[in-house]
């Protein structure tokens, strides 16, 4: 079961929808795909509420101001079938740099940017524009 690609679908699909905000269960490397989508702007916020299992994250959407989605396409690159990933200099720009790509590194998960200025490779999750 493909965790990462269900919390991708889940947040594309609550974009189309409009809704104001999407839960989701939680992990940490959904958190730190949140946190990363939260840092280049794509989500306004998001929030972690524990219980005694697996805990809850609320994601809140921003749009723009015709009211589309801050993001046009959210894709799922490395999958559990074919991992995909990519050396330090191979780290691809999305949409000539107004996109973001999300690797998990050795030191976490980051934006595609962030892993060039740190000289990292790593796993390409996923790119969204």
């Amino acid at each position: 079961m493909d965790t990462v690609g269900e919390f991708l679908t889940r947040i594309r699909n609550a974009g189309v929808a409009k809704h104001e905000k999407v839960d989701v269960p939680s992990s940490k490397v959904r958190e730190g795909i949140a946190g990363v989508l939260e840092k280049t702007g794509y989500i306004r916020s998001y929030k972690v509420v524990r219980d005694g299992k697996q805990g809850i994250m609320r994601l809140y959407l921003s749009y723009d101001q015709s009211g589309a989605p801050s993001f046009t396409a959210i894709e799922r690159r490395s999958k559990p079938g074919r991992r995909y990933y990519v050396p330090k200099d191979k780290i691809p720009s999305v949409r000539s740099g107004f996109g973001v790509a999300i690797l998990s590194t050795s030191k976490g998960i980051m934006s595609g940017d962030q892993a060039i200025k740190e000289n990292l490779g790593g796993e390409l999750l996923c790119t969204l524009y």
